[in-house]
């Protein structure tokens, strides 16, 4: 049975920006955003990297139905990651892909599994579905993907890139 995998905005537009976004079929066969994250990679149409995800059949959009949660976790979560958080109860999804800090810690504390993009990029590469994180990691940030040097350590030891 497949699973079911919910996105948040960064994810989606990081893999759009380093041109991999088929590295997320091959991982999972299908993902699920919600409506929230498709208006937010909208309002970046004019981004060079920009794809409407409603031409992607493999990419499933998704409203939440629980509004009164969604409000309440914008209290200290984008609204991306608010209805991402509250798609994944509603669904009772497998995964869900989240960069930011805050939406992940809320997502361990509900009992979701989570990933980062840069987490799936490291499965790939131990899949044998990309050579090399590092490049990789160079366009992220020249696409504004605000990376520590202590991460790019650490993903690059993990990739055994250094």
């Amino acid at each position: 049975m497949p699973r079911l995998i919910i996105s948040n905005t960064t994810p989606i537009i990081t893999f759009l920006g380093i041109e991999k976004l088929h590295l997320l079929e091959k991982m999972y066969e299908s993902i699920v955003v919600p409506y929230e994250v498709y208006l937010e990679i909208e309002a970046g149409k004019d981004k060079p990297f920009y794809t409407d995800l409603k031409k992607i059949d493999w990419i499933k959009i998704e409203k939440v139905k629980n509004k009164e949660l969604v409000e309440h976790l914008t209290t200290f979560l984008d609204k991306g990651e608010a209805e991402a958080t509250v798609l994944a109860e509603e669904l009772q999804a497998d995964l869900l892909l989240l960069d930011e800090r805050a939406a992940r810690n809320y997502a361990n504390l509900k009992g979701y599994a989570c990933s980062g993009s840069f987490g799936v990029l490291l499965k790939a590469k131990q899949k044998g579905l990309i050579s090399e994180i590092k490049p990789l990691l160079e366009i992220a940030q020249s696409n504004g993907i605000r990376l520590s040097k202590n991460l790019i350590e650490i993903i690059l030891r993990e990739a055994n890139e250094i």
